[in-house]
């Protein structure tokens, strides 16, 4: 019923009218994601008529109640079969800005409109394969850039560049091609990191490091949102770049390593926004060639240093691991470099185990990052080991019992998912140096057996990959426990009782004697020939 009013109205009535009974029209269906088949047929031909009201000279408030209805209906994918057409599509995208005759964005009554658009060709690229196969006739990735360059720098118009942002999304994961033509072509990557410089409104103190403002403001809904849909689209751009890069690239990606390592260590308007923030940029880090990684990291200011050296001296002398990391203004230090991204990564890592739940998804991405900068970067894996795997003290518990990150990384290395177990083993191998006898001494031989068996290395010895020499060093505690540690359990057993102390002279008289007899049967039977065995 409501579809034969509307369509009515939008058929012969003027602006006004069609205004208003879209507006009640968008209003009652905002949330309807569902669509009653019977009414499939009047839904199209409304789509047909909203789409002929669009290219007549009509008030900006009546496009966008317009636009507002064909969102909403565009979420049907059978109501776009007949709709989606060349002509119809090339009104969205005028209206949207993104033709090239469109040199600027300054109308601010327009805005609504765009972003209306925006969201309509959104979802009818998503629902439909001819609007996918259309935006590729129509160059439609191009225009996107081209409008995200206009807008760039504008902070007041986010909404237009977050849907623009998510189109190229849309775009670069249906479209491999697309992928290529944005990195190459439209030079995507050094856009989208200007966005996200944007965002999170960068100033640098150096070709790769940023000022962070500790006590700034979190990042504002809008431009947290915009940020993510960057993320994303980067992450469609750069997804096969860890294979293989020009080398001339490498500073874009070194830039882009700093953007991301500038995000770590800001917040969003709530914390699940900062962890969804935090989530695509350790996605996209695990693009980054990881010889680029090494931005994650970077040496303390002046400032810093003489902060370090005060706060040290403050320390007792036996706390050698709180003297590597700790200082004043909380920032992470070890062995004269800023560790702070890194240590975000770590707290990501162990909420990420803390969840309990989909691990394959939301874990091993972080783990693997880690994981391969921790065998690159000898600062990164020292700081992580130091952080992990510190020096053992107590060894009275089983190391999967307990609440460290050491204790929750050893509990996945007997996960039933064969991918969480490999990256948890694989993690706590690189940062013990692929040392067989490192690793065994934090996790025991029995959580390790599943990774020694894949690599060969039941018997003992060290991966293939090459790592500093440095040793590692015992303390007193496991030293003396050492003698009685289960190699199995990797934890201190209590010797077990002798039972022959509680014996009588008479018992252990006739255990002796029953002994002697087991020995000559079996030394019997042994000299007694097998017929199997005579070989005729």
């Amino acid at each position: 019923m409501d579809e034969e009013r509307a369509l009515y109205i939008v058929r012969a009535g003027e602006a006004g009218a069609i205004e208003r009974v879209l507006r009640d029209y968008s209003d009652k269906h905002r949330a309807t994601f569902k669509f009653e088949s019977t009414d499939e047929d009047k839904r199209k031909k409304l789509c047909e008529g909203i789409f002929k009201v669009l290219v007549k000279d009509i008030p900006t408030t009546c496009q966008v109640s317009c636009l507002e209805v064909l969102r909403i209906l565009s979420r049907d994918k059978k109501v776009l079969v007949p709709v989606t057409t060349k002509e119809n599509m090339q009104i969205l995208l005028r209206l949207a800005k993104l033709n090239e005759s469109d040199d600027s964005l300054e109308k601010v009554s327009e805005f609504p409109v765009i972003v209306e658009s925006l969201k309509c060709l959104c979802n009818i690229v998503f629902n439909s394969q001819m609007a996918q196969q259309l935006s590729l006739e129509l160059n439609l990735a191009a225009k996107l850039c081209n409008l995200l360059r206009k807008c760039k720098d504008r902070k007041f118009i986010s909404d237009i560049k977050c849907f623009d942002l998510r189109l190229l999304f849309l775009l670069s994961l249906l479209h491999t091609d697309i992928r290529s033509q944005l990195r190459y072509e439209l030079q995507g990557l050094a856009l989208l990191t200007q966005i996200l410089e944007s965002a999170f409104s960068i100033k640098w103190t150096d070709e790769y490091e940023s000022a962070i403002d500790r006590n700034g403001p979190p990042l504002s809904p809008q431009e947290t949102d915009c940020a993510i849909e960057a993320l994303k689209a980067l992450f469609n751009v750069t997804v096969d770049s860890w294979k293989a890069h020009k080398e001339s690239d490498s500073h874009q990606f070194r830039v882009m390593a700093a953007v991301l390592r500038h995000c770590l260590l800001i917040v969003g308007p709530t914390e699940d926004k900062t962890e969804e923030l935090h989530s695509n940029a350790v996605n996209l880090l695990s693009n980054v060639p990881v010889s680029c990684l090494d931005v994650l990291i970077c040496p303390l200011t002046h400032e810093e240093t003489a902060q370090e050296a005060t706060t040290l001296d403050e320390l007792p002398n036996d706390k050698t691991a709180e003297k590597e990391t700790v200082l004043k203004n909380n920032t992470m230090v070890y062995n004269g470099m800023n560790m702070e991204a890194i240590h975000v990564l770590l707290s990501f890592m162990e909420k990420r185990i803390d969840k309990g739940s989909s691990y394959r998804e939301g874990l091993t991405p972080v783990l693997s990052l880690l994981t391969e900068c921790s065998r690159a970067h000898r600062n990164i894996r020292k700081f992580l080991k130091d952080q992990v795997l510190p020096p053992l003290r107590d060894v009275t518990n089983r190391p999967e019992v307990g609440s460290t990150v050491r204790n929750k990384l050893v509990r996945l290395m007997t996960h039933v998912d064969l991918g969480v177990k490999q990256i948890a083993a694989e993690f706590l191998f690189v940062l013990c140096k692929e040392r067989v006898d490192s690793l065994l001494k934090y996790t025991g031989y029995g959580n390790a057996a599943g990774l020694l068996a894949a690599r060969g290395l039941l018997a003992g010895g060290r991966g293939d990959n090459w790592y500093s020499e440095d040793e590692d060093t015992d303390t007193e505690e496991y030293k003396n426990a050492k003698p009685n540690i289960n190699l199995i359990t990797g934890h201190l057993e209590e010797p077990m009782p002798n039972p022959i102390d509680e014996m009588t002279e008479e018992q252990k008289e006739y255990e002796a004697m029953k002994l002697v007899n087991m020995l000559d049967k079996l030394s019997r039977r042994a000299d007694v020939k097998d017929p199997h065995q005579d070989g005729g």
